[in-house]
């Protein structure tokens, strides 16, 4: 969810379970932390623009997401992108089946506006960093404090005002 401007929007889990592991270096190492983005497993982005998100649309989300059972998720590794180190949830099958939802329904809009070919679901703890011994350090550490569990019960809307991610609107997942 970086390079974003004013009016773009994302769908994303939360999991608080994690800041205790990851708050700390999110907010050191991860833009987005600063910008008001709490950890999370990234469902889309970009997602609609802000101004395409009318009653119809949140309708729709809500209809998608419910067709969804909620479910466990485990993170006891770390990975790793050029740049980006992350915690890895496992499994990861219903985050890559909520993203298959939401672009099955909104074709026009692939994960990362398809800049990848796989999105391989991941909860960012640092970005945009060419420092491989902090990277290192980071993930040492992050090692001592895994594994841990969260429940993933709903997904968020969350829109970019320009300085600062907002959250919009909750979509429960089936119980």
């Amino acid at each position: 969810m970086t390079g974003t401007s004013a009016g773009q929007t994302g769908l994303v889990v939360r999991i608080p379970e994690a800041e205790p592991a990851v708050g700390q270096w999110r907010e050191r190492l991860d833009p987005v932390a600063r910008e008001g983005v709490p950890a999370h497993v990234t469902v889309l982005f970009p997602f609609l623009p802000a101004s395409a998100i009318d009653e119809g649309v949140l309708t729709a989300l809500g209809e998608v997401f419910g067709r969804h059972r909620s479910f466990q998720v485990g993170f006891e590794r770390c990975g790793r992108f050029p740049g980006l180190l992350y915690l890895a949830p496992e499994p990861d099958t219903p985050f890559r089946r909520l993203t298959e939802a939401i672009v099955e329904r909104w074709p026009d809009t692939p994960p990362y506006g398809g800049k990848y070919g796989d999105a391989v679901p991941h909860l960012t703890v640092a970005q945009r960093l060419d420092d491989a011994a902090l990277l290192e350090k980071a993930a040492a550490d992050l090692t001592s404090l895994l594994p841990f569990t969260a429940q993933v019960s709903s997904v968020d809307l969350v829109a970019h005002d320009g300085t600062r991610w907002q959250h919009r609107r909750s979509f429960p997942l089936a119980p």
